[in-house]
């Protein structure tokens, strides 16, 4: 990459998005991500498409479509989904936010998405963790004697619970603290 160059790095974890112009930092801002049945993808894209929008609809006041069909990042109607898990998939940004950032950002900038569970050589501000870190949902270090799935890409805790012919209600018991919103993957699950 260029040294000016902007590109967008996505933790699903933090529900944050980081503008980064070369490897230096440029701006940080909440995001709404996708829901447990229709998490945001994880992995590279690149914006394939910009729109400048009314406002007044999910989408808000602008649209930056990626390289995997019908995602996107974008603005919203709603500012209080920001920091949830209540998309289809999309990544939703306050709409001052995403009109600040809209300008710089040309078609092919890169954009990642990640679990927030690895890396990337990008730098990532500090991590702060969950109020319960020692809960098996994020904690590899699980007892010898429980059954773990451990998840695997695009997989919902629906999937999972429809794999084992178990409730997700009775998952949620057996890792509490676990955000059942947000499951990445190798994250190690705890099965009843």
């Amino acid at each position: 990459m260029a040294t000016g160059e902007y590109f967008i790095r996505i933790n699903l974890q933090q529900r944050r998005l980081f503008l980064y112009q070369g490897e230096q930092l440029n701006g940080s801002y909440p995001i709404a991500i996708g829901k447990a049945t229709t998490p945001s993808p994880v992995g590279k894209w690149r914006v394939i498409n910009k729109t400048v929008r009314k406002g007044g609809t999910v989408f808000g006041t602008r649209w930056m479509g990626l390289s995997l069909d019908t995602y996107g990042i974008h603005g919203n109607n709603n500012p209080s989904s920001i920091g949830k898990a209540v998309s289809l998939g999309c990544i939703r940004m306050y709409n001052q936010d995403v009109e600040s950032i809209y300008p710089l950002i040309p078609i092919g900038t890169e954009v990642e998405i990640s679990s927030g569970s690895q890396g990337s050589g990008y730098p990532l501000p500090p991590y702060h963790p969950p109020s319960n870190p020692g809960t098996p949902a994020n904690n590899p270090g699980t007892p010898p004697n429980n059954k773990i799935h451990v998840v695997k890409q695009g997989e919902t805790l629906w999937k999972i619970s429809n794999l084992y012919g178990v409730s997700i209600a009775d998952i949620q018991k057996k890792n509490p603290g676990m955000d059942p919103n947000l499951i990445f993957p190798g994250q190690v699950i705890l099965l009843p």
